[in-house]
């Protein structure tokens, strides 16, 4: 069966986003080479993200043309690349699939598609930040494993991480990673009941 990863940076209080307007909210993660290395190691073994709107259209205005740039990273060119391959899954009740290559809009029903989503061929669905879908698929108890990179800064507010959870649910610690900026790479996979 296919898992739902979240990929999320959080501040050490527990934020996701500052309450700043756009790509300001994330102006205080601290991203480095090693960081992307790492990263990029884990996003290749899979050909599929889920996002929420917001941060898809954020995603769409960025990786398809990232690697064109003339200062474009090693990371810009892999990340590009695979953005523009990967299945994408966008929670969304505003757009339709229509004018989105290669995307698939759930709409309705979360936990029956996500569920049927899981059921079906292919690798792990990787969640990208996307605060508000992660929050809808916490509600639903619906992602299996959480990657979270902590960073060394209390935002005091902002958008929290975790919300409307509904049950009490045990992790455990698949592996952690030091990065040379202080940021702490926790794994985490969620035990369910079998």
């Amino acid at each position: 069966m296919r898992k739902i990863v979240s990929f999320v940076h959080v501040s050490l209080d527990g934020f996701v986003a500052s309450i700043d307007e756009g790509m300001h909210s994330l102006g205080w993660i601290s991203i480095s080479e090693d960081l992307f290395a790492y990263v990029e190691q884990r996003i290749q073994q899979t050909n599929t993200a889920l996002y929420g709107r917001v941060t898809y259209e954020m995603m769409e205005s960025y990786w398809p043309t990232a690697a064109d740039a003339p200062d474009a990273s090693a990371h810009d060119h892999a990340h590009s690349r695979w953005y523009k391959a990967a299945r994408k899954i966008v929670l969304s009740r505003t757009m339709t699939e229509k004018d989105h290559l290669n995307t698939h809009i759930i709409s309705s029903n979360l936990s029956d598609e996500i569920n049927t989503l899981k059921q079906s061929a292919g690798s792990d669905i990787l969640i990208f930040g996307s605060p508000s879908a992660a929050h809808a698929l916490m509600t639903e108890n619906l992602i299996d494993e959480y990657w979270l990179f902590v960073n060394p800064i209390l935002l005091a507010r902002g958008i929290p991480l975790f919300q409307n959870i509904q049950d009490r649910t045990a992790l455990s610690l698949v592996k952690s990673h030091i990065f040379a900026s202080g940021v702490v790479c926790l794994q985490y996979e969620v035990k369910r009941n079998e």
